[in-house]
């Protein structure tokens, strides 16, 4: 008796649509959702890498855990999110030092940075040389070039792939 009242459920639900509804929805949504909640936090990262941002605050800005904004962050673009705010706060930081007008310690704290060393340690990492010899160096190396192709040229290697600087 009572699987007859479970099939007959069932029967009445097909016949209302809501296995219709289920089956024809994409099981992509849900993934689709992620990507665009991971899309807003790259773009929030990409605007407001100067401020204080944490991964908690980022997670919490999209309704997701910490730990799952971590880990989806990183399958859909490869790097953690403090990874990857910490290569814009880099490439700004090339921008900055190739101007010349400001010292290591000013544009560290200018990109939002709070350590020198630990911007240092990380611009060494991304770009292969520390950034003052970077400030020294860079202005003859893009010297004559449109800065939008300057940007592209001396854009950091992620993901510590930087060579290392030869000692000759």
């Amino acid at each position: 008796m009572e699987w007859e009242g479970r099939q007959r459920r069932w029967a009445t639900s097909v016949r209302r649509g809501t296995i219709a509804l289920v089956i024809s929805r994409p099981a992509a949504a849900p993934h689709l959702r992620d990507l665009a909640r991971l899309r807003r936090v790259r773009d929030r990262i990409d605007r407001e890498y100067a401020q204080p941002l944490d991964v908690e605050a980022l997670a919490r800005g999209v309704n997701m855990s910490a730990g799952h904004l971590s880990r989806e962050f990183r399958l859909a673009y490869g790097e953690s999110p403090y990874s990857y705010l910490m290569t814009r706060r880099i490439e700004r930081a090339m921008a900055l030092l190739r101007r010349g007008d400001q010292s290591v310690t000013e544009v560290c704290f200018a990109v939002g940075c709070s350590s020198l060393g630990t911007f240092s340690t990380r611009f060494t990492e991304l770009v292969g040389v520390p950034p003052s010899t970077y400030r020294r160096d860079a202005k003859r190396a893009t010297e004559g070039m449109p800065p939008c192709v300057a940007k592209q040229v001396t854009r950091p290697i992620r993901n510590r792939e930087a060579p290392a600087p030869s000692r000759t």
